[in-house]
């Protein structure tokens, strides 16, 4: 049977297939204030902004390749049951050819009813648009977790991380929660092992090995390793 090796991977990964990192030093999203984008607030003032800031996003994330980084984790299925519980929005785990991608903050590609939450449908194309509505006619918003909103899936996420064999974080600086908190649900005992050119000081995490890389090089770096340890 072979071992589980969990993956959180960040924004990091992405940005080197150019989906621009989330935050710039100002603080803005591609010129946005966060706050008037991503949060429940910024829907309720101005949706229609809101809608056309995910649908450049979603026409951005179609036009770039999944990277080198992307393709190692889909290579090391050959070696491993492999999980990657990722941050970012878009898809280019699931278009590298990665089997089991778990999204902690929701999907670009889908929108959810704003009356029925429940009801998620994938978008076609990039564009969603004032007034498309469910079955129930309510508008629908991206299915993303703004800020100010629970992560659902953070329960699921934390299972996989407490079955893991080896946990892998790849391209995030591990100071985004509830995210970053998954590596405390992971056995001090298995091995760990943190790709970013930015590390935190986590010294206190046990059995822990930083190559300090972008997500690519860093992989290619490790994936021996890995399998040795398979």
């Amino acid at each position: 049977m072979k071992k589980k090796l969990v993956v959180l991977t960040g924004a990091g990964i992405s940005a080197e297939s150019g989906i621009p990192t989330f935050r710039d030093s100002g603080g803005l999203w591609e010129g946005y204030r966060v706050e008037d984008v991503a949060s429940p607030e910024g829907w309720q003032r101005d949706p229609k902004t809101v809608l056309d800031f995910y649908n450049q996003r979603r026409k951005k994330a179609l036009e770039v390749k999944p990277n080198r980084g992307h393709e190692i984790l889909v290579e090391l299925e050959d070696n491993f049951n492999v999980t990657i519980v990722t941050q970012n929005v878009d898809n280019l785990h699931e278009r590298a050819g990665s089997s089991n991608v778990l999204h902690l903050h929701g999907s670009l590609f889908e929108s959810r009813s704003t009356g029925d939450e429940r009801r998620v449908y994938p978008i076609e194309g990039w564009e969603l648009n004032w007034g498309d509505t469910c079955e129930k006619g309510f508008q629908l918003r991206p299915n993303i977790v703004w800020f100010g909103e629970l992560v659902p899936m953070i329960e699921v996420a934390a299972d996989y991380a407490s079955q893991a064999d080896l946990f892998l974080v790849v391209g995030t600086s591990m100071v985004v929660y509830p995210a970053a908190g998954l590596i405390n649900y992971v056995r001090y005992d298995v091995p760990k092992f943190l790709v970013d050119p930015k590390v935190p000081d986590i010294s206190y995490i046990r059995n822990l090995e930083i190559i300090e890389d972008k997500a690519s090089t860093g992989l290619a770096k490790l994936k021996t390793r890995l399998i040795e340890l398979s």
